[in-house]
């Protein structure tokens, strides 16, 4: 009786019952008549049945719904002929301009070298010399040039607007100047006798005044203010000065101030102021600067008229271009942020 009740609780594999998974997945077993047969007729058996394929598409899961997508690379929209022309216009432009810069600051330097400036005994006075403001205009508008060309080529939008509101504020200006030199021309003539007196009273003590009053002199070939007898209000060359120079008027206003085509001879004029008009017209010129100056303007009136509008248009067109270059690129951002947001929804 022992034995059997050992033999009961061993566990053979015939007399374990089967649960009801190992009922659904054992093999080649048919299934009850209760269940229904496939429209085929042919039996089928537990673990072979297949499940309806699904027709719906894939719904994403929720950490792919919850996970931003990322932003994929969008290609840039290719220039159009019209952004090439642009550009091409607007670095011609700037090409003019540097080279007004260059010719200012070329002509800043020039006169720094020609007075001798950077002389040890005088470069403390350089930041008071007239020629720096050529030099400096001549820089500002040189990196002005430079900030137009590298926005434009970059396509950089704040350099664009950097340098179109710089040229706006100089057309401005240039415009404002114009109509303050035709209403003022009157009190224009005025100061500049005032300003050439004032030079030739202190030609001997500001070499920075000595040497624009020679500039003057020698390139419109005049002498004094209204003619050469101006130069007495100098200490030097009035007549009752002591003196070699009492007398006399600078080299400037010779009609040859070179020796043989190399040497200046700064006492050419020495004694002028006491000749006659006839005899010192063979030495020195005779009429005076402003005279020279108003006969200049009035020859090349119409030269300078066509060089001052071409100048605004110019300025102008490249104002204008300018902004359009500005639009184009605010277009292709907004294009851009478009196509990124669009590929994340």
């Amino acid at each position: 009786m022992r034995r059997f009740q050992l033999l009961r609780k061993f566990p053979f594999s015939w007399s374990q019952r089967a649960n009801p998974q190992d009922e659904e997945t054992s093999l080649l077993i048919p299934k009850g008549e209760t269940e229904e047969a496939p429209a085929s007729g042919a039996s089928v058996y537990q673990g072979t049945e297949t499940k309806p394929v699904s027709q719906e598409p894939d719904r994403p899961s929720e950490d792919e719904k919850t996970s931003p997508a990322a932003p994929s690379a969008q290609p840039r929209t290719p220039d159009s002929l019209a952004d090439y022309i642009l550009k091409f216009i607007l670095l011609i432009c700037n090409l003019v301009f540097t080279a007004m810069g260059l010719a200012l600051l070329g002509l800043g330097l020039w006169g720094l070298i020609n007075k001798e400036s950077f002389a040890q005994e005088r470069i403390g006075q350089l930041g008071t010399d007239p020629m720096l403001v050529f030099v400096l205009l001549g820089l500002l508008l040189s990196l002005l040039c430079l900030t137009g060309c590298v926005g434009a080529l970059r396509e950089n939008y704040c350099l664009l607007r950097i340098f179109s509101a710089m040229v706006l504020t100089m057309v401005a200006a240039q415009v404002l100047a114009a109509i303050l030199a035709y209403s003022l021309q009157d009190r224009i003539v005025g100061v500049l006798r005032s300003g050439l007196l004032t030079a030739m009273v202190r030609y001997q003590d500001d070499l920075d005044m000595r040497f624009i009053t020679d500039e003057i002199q020698t390139g419109l070939q005049c002498c004094g203010a209204d003619n050469y007898r101006d130069w007495e209000i100098n200490m030097y060359y009035n007549c009752s000065a002591p003196g070699i120079q009492a007398c006399g008027v600078p080299a400037s206003c010779c009609l040859d101030p070179l020796e043989n085509g190399t040497v200046w001879n700064s006492q050419c004029g020495s004694k002028a102021l006491e000749l006659g008009e006839f005899t010192a017209q063979s030495v020195i010129f005779l009429g005076g600067c402003l005279g020279s100056m108003a006969r200049w303007i009035e020859q090349h009136n119409g030269l300078i008229g066509t060089v001052v509008i071409v100048l605004l248009v110019v300025q102008i067109i490249v104002l204008f271009v300018t902004t359009r270059l500005m639009d184009k690129i605010q277009w292709h951002r907004a294009v851009s942020r478009h196509n990124t947001q669009a590929s994340r929804t």
